[in-house]
């Protein structure tokens, strides 16, 4: 049929005045022209509006595109929660460039890497994290410029790896800089590298409409209510900080950056700065709920909304946050799918139910954000949905707008994650009747400690360097602080003798510290007629430690 004999397709096309493309851009132009004045930045003694924030962002593009940073080029950041990483996440898109965070805990070789395939033109770095990076600089062989950023807040002082100042690049800007949206929406607007589970890592890559609506989601995720206060427990290295540097700015609220995860400044902020909301990993309970009486603050009868993911926090630890003041609200996601994409939406009738059945229902991973499509469990092979028996296993996909565009220069990873029409998340669970999933196992082994990701091949890759290791395998064991963290089961050598102590020492020196095993078990690996390792049994061992 031709469309001019339809009404609805004649005349009616896109023009500049019923058609933008989406980005999270938008969000920080509005909450500076809506509200000015509003303190949009926290940090020790500073304290930005959103006049100013959106100013500095501009002034950050200006400067980027005077030193030639232009569309589709990676600008790369080595930051901790401060202020410029919040710049970083308007100021370089704004240019059309591409946003890589580095993870501050990786080591030079991975850091190398990632400089190296991301095709690095700029990179701007904390001065504490310069001995790293000096030794990531001098490994890559891309040769970016190289902006230092002299936190006030860090105490010591840092070598300088470049030649400018963060602060004078930033002043060196326009506040007034004429940046625009994107041309399409589909446009890359970040790049987060995965853990790698086997190889190298995979950079991923999220354009500005994912962006947008994961902003948008987190806010109805969270039923934030105008001008919260945001406290930055959650490292905003990882998936863009879940997206909350560009959500924050939809409802005009508060970033408290905090440099360090340490007892005393998160109960400091949480009752001086009035902090509504927080995200982090098992741990940040643990940090919270283990901090000193003296260091613990009143919250005044203030309920303060925590949202954390990676495994669901047991029975008791709940019990232990809303005492102390915090609801806390259990989601789930990937680097692929810009962070949170699943919500365990807890229902009020659930409140009626014993406490061993609400525990049952706590552990579920959730259903799906209001901006994901679709989310399921299929069996892989087939690609149909299990039966909702909560039983039956398969693997957990999803398929939407907040699923990446796919794998940087890696067609044949993004081709086999993308298998069927649907995102493989290569988690896998099970389908319960009421819809919700759940977790049972992870495909690819990964330990998640912290909120990081750990690969059980890196670390086993680690040990079989050691001359006296014959077999190694490496599991999650449980941990209360961590929620898990590596435990390593190995055997040596006829003849050969080694401590555990001594075998962790050698891991140090070969592995970032949080993927060091804190356990090392020396007995004869289980393994199936064919000679593979059995890592369930592993498993039940580790618990058993």
């Amino acid at each position: 049929m031709a469309e001019t004999g339809n009404p609805y397709m004649r005349d009616l096309g896109k023009t500049t005045a019923n058609h933008t493309p989406l980005s999270p851009l938008s969000f920080l132009a509005r909450a500076a022209h809506v509200f000015p004045a509003q303190t949009a930045i926290v940090h020790g003694r500073q304290r930005f509006s959103y006049a100013e924030f959106y100013a500095r962002s501009r002034r950050l593009a200006s400067a980027l595109a005077a030193r030639g940073i232009g569309k589709n080029d990676t600008v790369t950041v080595m930051l901790s929660n401060t202020p410029p990483m919040l710049e970083a996440h308007y100021g370089v898109p704004m240019t059309g460039a591409v946003l890589h965070s580095l993870n501050t805990r990786l080591d030079a070789a991975v850091l190398a890497f990632q400089l190296d395939h991301a095709e690095t033109k700029l990179v701007i770095t904390d001065r504490e994290f310069a001995p790293v990076m000096k030794e990531a600089l001098a490994l890559a062989s891309v040769t970016p410029l190289v902006i230092d950023y002299d936190d006030p807040e860090f105490p010591q002082e840092g070598e300088r790896l470049g030649t400018l100042d963060y602060e004078a690049f930033v002043a060196s800007g326009d506040p007034d800089f004429a940046w625009s949206l994107p041309e399409d929406e589909w446009d890359a607007i970040s790049l987060n590298y995965t853990s790698g589970t086997t190889g190298n890592p995979k950079g991923v890559v999220y354009h500005h409409r994912g962006a947008y609506l994961l902003a948008q989601a987190n806010i109805l995720t969270a039923s934030m209510a105008k001008h919260p206060v945001y406290l930055w427990t959650l490292p905003m290295f990882h998936c863009n900080g879940w997206c909350f540097p560009w959500s924050i700015s939809v409802v005009a609220g508060t970033h408290v950056c905090l440099r360090w995860v340490r007892q005393k400044p998160i109960w400091d902020a949480l009752a001086d700065e009035g902090v509504t909301h927080l995200c982090g990993a098992p741990v940040v309970m643990s940090t919270i709920l283990n901090a000193a009486d003296a260091d613990k603050r009143d919250l005044a009868g203030r309920i303060v909304e925590f949202f954390t993911a990676a495994a669901p926090p047991p029975e008791t630890v709940l019990a232990a946050m809303k005492e102390a003041g915090f609801n806390v609200t259990h989601l789930y996601g990937l680097t692929e799918v810009y962070g949170p994409a699943v919500v365990n939406d807890w229902k009020v009738e659930w409140n009626e139910r014993p406490a061993a059945e609400q525990a049952a229902l706590k552990a579920r991973q959730g259903v799906r954000y209001v901006a994901l499509e679709d989310l399921t469990v299929l069996d892989p092979q087939t690609m149909q949905p299990v039966p909702a028996d909560g039983e039956t296993l398969g693997e957990v996909m999803f398929r939407g707008n907040v699923v990446m565009k796919g794998y940087l220069k890696n067609p044949e990873a993004t081709d086999e994650a993308f298998a069927g029409g649907w995102f493989h998340s290569g988690d896998l669970g099970v389908l319960h009747e009421d819809g919700y999933i759940q977790l049972k196992d992870r495909s690819k082994d990964i330990i998640i400690s912290g909120g990081e990701n750990i690969s059980s091949i890196e670390v086993e890759d680690a040990l079989f360097r050691h001359p006296d290791v014959m077999a190694a395998a490496v599991v999650a064991r449980p941990d209360e602080k961590w929620g898990e963290t590596p435990c390593a089961f190995v055997e040596l050598r006829p003849g050969a003798s080694v401590t555990d102590e001594e075998m962790i020492e050698f891991c140090r020196g070969r592995l970032a510290r949080f993927k060091v095993p804190r356990h090392v078990v020396f007995t004869e690996l289980p393994k199936t007629s064919t000679g593979k390792v059995q890592k369930f049994v592993l498993r039940e061992m580790a618990k058993a430690i």
